[in-house]
């Protein structure tokens, strides 16, 4: 396989031998497609509502030691997992990873969680991954974009059998203004961030959570790979507040759009009275 080499720009945490550097993180706001408005008046939308789904994606790559040959020196495993290790089965329905054109069948899907690939070379390139969601959820996919990273940091350090080159994402897909049914079937579940709905909503009672058995099966909390993980919490919560802030300011201008509609019947109340 080919050593091609690209640019790409993500806010990552990488870990080697040397150490990694700290957790960035940023949030990536789904934008309704057309067809997201046509159906409009026909599935309810909660307005002023976001719903955010931490996600983390990269990949981990062990070198092969004395095994290791000219175009065989890693195995990599390339994952989109949720920030906590919990099933985004939930949200997402499949993920697809488009790998250098060097490999049979480049484009490669997984239907279920963990949605995770894994193969072997000795090329770092640009990994394209394509996340589709349910249908309640949303129906435009989401593209993100990955560099498979093999080789430590410090190129001039010693290689470890033991230890991965590990390189992650974080990442928050926030959606905005969902439909009560995606709400309900998400407000428990663990994988989602919910935000506590003001009075005067009212939902249908919340979906039971699937099987645990088969939430465990979808997680990545016993990956073998998830002492290597990344701990995102820190960042997690910063985002948190981040959305909370948003979700509040949202308040305040609607607030504020009904104070002035009733400033504006006020004032022309006062001239009707004048006369």
């Amino acid at each position: 396989m080919p050593n091609t080499t690209s640019s790409t720009k993500k806010q990552s945490a990488e870990q080697s031998d040397s150490g990694g550097s700290a957790p960035k993180a940023q949030r990536t706001k789904i934008v309704k497609s057309n067809d997201d408005t046509e159906k409009k008046n026909v599935v309810k939308k909660l307005k002023d509502v976001e719903i955010s789904v931490p996600i983390v994606y990269g990949n981990m790559a062990f070198w092969l030691g004395k095994k290791a040959s000219e175009y065989l020196s890693h195995k990599w495993t390339v994952y989109v997992r949720g920030a906590t290790n919990e099933d985004l089965g939930v949200v997402i329905k499949r993920a697809v990873f488009q790998l250098h054109s060097s490999f049979n069948n480049p484009t490669r899907v997984v239907e279920s969680p963990p949605f995770e690939l894994s193969e072997s070379g000795w090329g770092e390139f640009e990994i394209a991954i394509t996340l589709y969601f349910h249908s309640d959820v949303c129906d435009k996919p989401l593209n993100l974009y990955h560099h498979l990273k093999l080789y430590p940091e410090d190129e001039s350090g010693p290689m470890s059998t033991k230890k991965p080159v590990v390189v992650e994402s974080y990442d928050e897909i926030v959606f905005s203004e969902p439909s009560d049914a995606f709400f309900s079937r998400v407000q428990n579940h663990p994988a989602v961030n919910v935000p506590r709905l003001p009075a005067g909503f009212s939902l249908p009672p919340p979906v039971p959570i699937e099987d645990a058995n088969k939430r465990k099966r979808g997680d990545t909390k016993d990956n073998v790979l998830s002492q290597w993980f990344t701990n995102f919490s820190e960042a997690d919560e910063l985002l948190k507040l981040a959305a909370a802030r948003q979700q509040v300011q949202a308040h305040i201008a609607k607030l504020r759009r009904q104070l002035s509609v009733l400033d504006g019947q006020q004032q022309q109340f006062k001239s009707t009275s004048d006369q």
